[in-house]
């Protein structure tokens, strides 16, 4: 089993320099750790996500770590021009020798993406066409595609990523219908749903996988997210997650609310704490409390990959930074 760190650098209610310097300290932390690796949302125009554009806050984060993983979960492809992109990756990459993690999707929200013009429902067909130009793009010294959407006819590409033939492919995914596309390119995957649907999502995928004739043995990491938090007492950490959860899950839904489109999320994702717990998306306990969570669900949803959202809403460095230490020190360690 490994272990991950999924972060919406969604508004902690604190100026926006004390808050972007919280969470590098925290990535420090993540990285002293051994935790595999750091996942950064992509939002935009909402107070859910201040990384809009996640490659300005990764390069801090790749001047601030030595070990630890870091990317994108996910970069919204339609939302970039791919030459602008196909820079950035390989500058991340060489910039961190080599840690980047290139997390890709076309996005959740149809209305941030139709801020910028792209009809949501053109997405998927978007994504795809975009993923292909890119990945020319970080293999090939000049690029040439031909698509609906993109047009490139012999452009020179003169950076190259330090990975080969690309970085670490990730993708975060809710629907299985999306599996057949990242089992046949080899991507990790991490994903939100519940245990049941999650089961569902990464047995698919491990059956893909073996229909493609690729060995078991090479899977890719699958992945579940939970949001975590741990303290001496199972009272502290419940009060800890149920003051600080709630104004995470208003930003949640803000957009979606304001704009009168239906939250597809809103079943797994309780407006509080403990119908969240309850649910089975989360847990705030004390080390043994949340060593056996871990384990029960991520044996229940056959995941290999443990990925923990830590700093969310309105906790406190401090609350974060405890919660963190006493998983990295009582609960990581059982599962080595």
């Amino acid at each position: 089993m490994r272990f991950g760190v999924f972060d919406h650098l969604d508004d902690s209610s604190r100026p926006l320099v004390q808050h972007f310097e919280e969470r590098l300290r925290l990535t420090e932390a993540y990285d002293r750790a051994g935790f595999y690796g750091y996942h950064l949302a992509e939002h935009h125009n909402t107070p859910l996500g201040y990384a809009p554009s996640p490659g300005i806050f990764l390069a801090a984060v790749a001047q601030r770590t030595t070990r630890l993983k870091f990317g994108p979960m996910v970069y919204l492809l339609p939302l970039y021009h791919p030459l602008r992109l196909i820079d950035e990756v390989c500058m991340l990459d060489q910039m961190s020798q080599g840690r980047f993690l290139y997390g890709v999707g076309r996005g959740i929200s149809p209305i941030e993406v139709g801020f910028y013009g792209v009809d949501f429902a053109t997405g998927t067909e978007r994504f795809r066409e975009a993923f292909e130009a890119i990945r020319i793009g970080l293999t090939e010294n000049v690029l040439t595609f031909h698509g609906k959407y993109y047009e490139f006819d012999g452009v020179p590409i003169v950076m190259k990523p330090l990975q080969k033939p690309y970085p670490e492919l990730w993708y975060g995914t809710s629907r299985p219908d999306s599996i057949p596309w990242a089992a046949e390119r080899g991507a990790h995957i991490i994903t939100l749903r519940d245990t049941t649907a999650a089961r569902a999502i990464i047995d698919l995928y491990k059956s893909e996988w073996t229909n493609l004739g690729r060995d078991e043995a090479e899977l890719p990491m699958m992945g579940i997210n939970r949001h975590i938090v741990v303290a001496q007492t199972e009272t502290e950490a419940r009060e800890i997650a149920g003051r600080t959860y709630r104004p995470w899950r208003r930003h949640m839904e803000l957009l979606w609310a304001e704009y009168g489109v239906p939250f597809p999320l809103k079943d797994s994702l309780p407006e509080e704490w403990d119908a969240l717990q309850a649910h089975g998306h989360g847990i705030a306990g004390t080390p043994r409390q949340v060593r056996d969570y871990v384990g029960a669900v991520a044996e229940a949803a056959g995941a290999s990959y443990f990925v923990c959202d830590f700093a969310f809403g309105t906790i406190a460095y401090e609350e974060a930074r405890r919660s963190i230490d006493l998983f990295a020190s009582e609960v990581m360690p059982a599962f080595a």
